[in-house]
Order: structure tokens, then sequence, then C-alpha cells
């Protein structure tokens, strides 16, 4: 079921790694359990100011969230738990929105490749894509990993991607 659903879904549109100034609309995916969540997501905000992208962020929040609880972030925008179907696809709500949105860019925060990312990033249609770690069809034009060494938490990610962005579209 994940590969049909790919293969029906994936986006059809080129990507390459576009100049910033390019760069109009962006959406970056990033996990609410990540202890630099807050920083990071102000980071981002921050960065789509001062770029002048109309960006959007998406969330996921696969957390176990008790009837005390609120969620943290708006609905509208992070996936949840509940928004996954039974072999992992984000629910058409959610991918109908990114649609809407129309990103040139698509930045992938989240570390590792379970299916519900490897969805979004696929399905996406924005033509410049960076991740944290390459997905199977080498999805993304640019990849900040982690060594081997250390994990590093998406805020600190996030900075060394801003950092290539920078050097890598100055030259294209």
């Amino acid at each position: 079921m994940r590969r049909r659903a790919l293969k029906k879904n994936a986006s059809t549109v080129p990507t390459k790694i576009k100049a910033l100034s390019l760069i109009r609309t962006a959406v970056t995916v990033i996990d609410v359990e990540d202890t630099s969540f807050d920083a990071c997501k102000e980071s981002i905000l921050a960065f789509y100011r001062e770029h002048k992208i109309k960006g959007e962020i998406f969330f996921f929040d696969f957390r176990k969230i008790t009837s005390e609880e609120r969620l943290i972030t708006s609905i509208t925008n992070t996936v949840l738990k509940k928004d996954i179907n039974w072999y992992g696809r984000p629910s058409a709500e959610k991918m109908k929105y990114i649609d809407n949105l129309n990103p040139d860019m698509f930045i992938s925060l989240i570390k590792g490749t379970d299916f519900p990312i490897e969805y979004m990033a696929k399905y996406c249609r924005a033509s410049f894509k960076v991740g944290r770690t390459q997905l199977p069809g080498n999805v993304y034009d640019l990849v900040v990993s982690d060594p081997k060494s250390k994990d590093y938490s998406e805020a600190e990610v996030f900075e060394g991607i801003k950092k290539y962005i920078k050097v890598v579209t100055e030259n294209n």
C-alpha cells in the first residue's frame, strides 16, 4: 500500500537547488517532541521574515495527549497520530493544506525515514527540498545530517541548514 500511495501521489515537479531570492513560499516540518521545539520554531519564522518568504511550519505531534493537556500548536498544520492512516499516510486534509500553500521550498527537520515524512516529502510539489536524512529515491536536493558521534537538536540542524542554503544558493 505504501509503494502504491507513493507511486500514485508523488510529485512529478523536477527539483534542484534554487537561489533564496527565487523562493517565495516554504514549508518546514518539525517534531514537537524535540527538546528545541520552541527555539527552532522561532528561528524558522525569523528566517522566513528575513528573506521575505511566506512560510508555514508543519508539526508532527505523535504524543498521547490526555484530556487535561492541550495541543500546543494549531490543529490546521499539526499532523497528529489520528491524522495518519493505517499504513502511515497523512490525511488528505493535511496534504491539501500543503497543496494550497504551493511551496517553492520544503524543509524537513525530522530525523529518520518514517513513512509519514517520506510521504510528505515525496508528495510536496516544491522545487527545492531540504532534509536531515536522505530518503529512498534521493528526494532531497540538500541533506544536512548529524554526524555519527553526536545527535543534534532540530534548532542546531536548522542553523546548519541556513548556513548551507545561503552558501549554496549564492552560487546558483
